[in-house]
């Protein structure tokens, strides 16, 4: 055997058996703790670069651009479009090319949207398409989730997928918030001046280097390629072709759960995107960006426990609870806003925003317990009434699950795009975001009824 090839096999686990005690114990479990959190690190890279333009398009007027709301809105809404349909052939890639090979180029190729966006700010003549272009490779970012989530799901027993589903999404989606808390920062200071960077003079005395928020990212998704490229794992039985992990497309509750998963994650990632451009024009007088990372830290704390007490409580019961909630704190956002002779409230318009980030965190991890367990009964039990093996049906459920999670995952990412699409849109016909809200409400009222009837009641699969 060829040196080259004992450093691929180094690297490619042969014989994976996470449910057998006696090999999780001893081997398992450190390997698939490694695995965990260089994947954790490169998700959470991946969410700063997913949601860059929700803290740029909110300072490019700044910087000597004149684009409207609507546009500014459109530039936080495109990366989720992108992301959302980026993640269905995300879904295929690590059966395909094994987690350790995608997560790297996945994690190196975000170096280009950062890059480039840095250049475009410099610009003040920079075509408003060009951002357009731009906001759709941060896209890529986005996409990351579904082949990271579907890896992790390899290399945990189910009585544990929960748990580590909801540190790998959970800390992932931390990405968020910190690249919100992080932005406001970094462009107050001459980092990359060496590089030619020229800030611009604010009215209030300050300079504005706002490239720094996108270049900031490059050298830290170096580090973590790296880190995915020595650190991670392939596992041999979970190759399988496309084929193989289409059929459940064709399953009912892969498009149910899909629903549930887009009014939770769906909420996370859209408010996420639009809360600061919302926040900014309903209450212009608040420095928003000082606070809007606080809304995606609690969501993706959040997520992380949502996963753990799901293991522990069940999926339905925290979802079906969380819905109830969630509809709950959209319903008080009304009495918040501005209208009428009522200048609004900022402080209970942002508490009740936190709540929805919190449940929306929630539901995100309980809903993600729901489809890792609902999948594996379900196939299971359809590949033992047709005679399989115990073997044949736990490498079935294995492909299913990771094969549902990645479809489930791309449908959630859409609501990125929705909600701050949403309030754009409502906010240049009516000048309010009320109607956005409406549609939001009806939506987690609808899920609350979804969730009871489906998977509530005695005779629906249980998570």
């Amino acid at each position: 055997m060829s040196q080259q090839d004992e450093k691929k096999n180094h690297y490619l686990l042969q014989d994976w058996r996470p449910e057998n005690p006696g090999f999780w114990e001893n081997k398992g479990q450190a390997i698939a703790r490694r695995n965990l959190w260089i994947s954790v690190a490169c998700l959470l890279l991946a969410f700063c670069v997913w949601m860059l333009f929700s803290a740029v398009a909110v300072n490019l007027n700044k910087v000597g651009f004149n684009f409207t709301t609507d546009q500014l809105f459109l530039l936080t809404a495109l990366p989720s479009l992108s992301g959302a349909i980026l993640r269905v052939p995300y879904s295929f890639m690590v059966p395909l090319f094994g987690g350790r090979y995608w997560t790297v180029l996945s994690t190196v190729i975000l170096i280009i949207p950062c890059v480039w966006l840095g250049i475009a700010i410099q610009n003040p003549n920079t075509p408003y398409g060009v951002f357009i272009v731009i906001a759709l490779l941060c896209g890529f970012a986005g996409a990351n989730f579904a082949s990271s989530m579907g890896n992790i799901s390899f290399f945990f027993p189910k009585a544990r997928q929960g748990g580590a589903l909801g540190i790998n999404g959970g800390l992932g989606n931390l990405g968020v918030s910190v690249m919100q808390m992080a932005a406001p920062v970094v462009i107050f200071l001459p980092i990359f001046t060496f590089l030619g960077v020229h800030g611009v003079p604010q009215e209030d005395g300050s300079t504005l280097w706002l490239t720094n928020a996108a270049w900031i990212w490059a050298p830290l998704l170096l580090i973590a390629t790296l880190a995915a490229w020595f650190g991670m794992n392939d596992i041999a039985s979970s190759k399988a072709s496309v084929a193989e992990q289409l059929p459940v497309l064709g399953r009912l509750h892969m498009w149910i759960l899909a629903l549930l998963y887009l009014a939770t994650f769906g909420s996370f990632i859209g408010f996420s995107a639009g809360f600061a451009m919302l926040a900014k024009t309903q209450f212009p007088d608040v420095n928003i960006l000082k606070l809007a990372f606080f809304g995606p830290f609690i969501g993706a704390l959040a997520r992380s426990a949502g996963g753990f007490i799901s293991d522990r409580l069940g999926g339905v019961k925290v979802t079906l609870v969380n819905f109830v909630f969630m509809a709950l704190f959209s319903a008080l956002l009304f009495l918040t806003l501005p209208g009428g002779h009522s200048p609004g409230n900022f402080i209970f318009f942002y508490l009740v925003f936190m709540g929805l980030f919190l449940t929306a965190g929630l539901g995100s991890g309980s809903t993600f317990q729901m489809i890792a367990i609902i999948f594996r009964q379900i196939t299971i039990a359809r590949v033992k009434q047709r005679g399989g093996s115990d073997e044949q049906a736990q490498q079935e459920a294995v492909t299913d699950t990771a094969a549902a999670l990645g479809f489930i995952s791309a449908i959630g990412a859409v609501g990125g795009f929705f909600i701050p699409k949403a309030f754009g849109t409502s906010l240049a016909m009516t000048g309010s975001p009320v109607g956005a809200m409406k549609v939001f409400l009806v939506f987690y009222i609808v899920c609350v009824l979804v969730t009871w009837l489906v998977y509530g009641r005695r005779k629906a699969p249980k998570a």
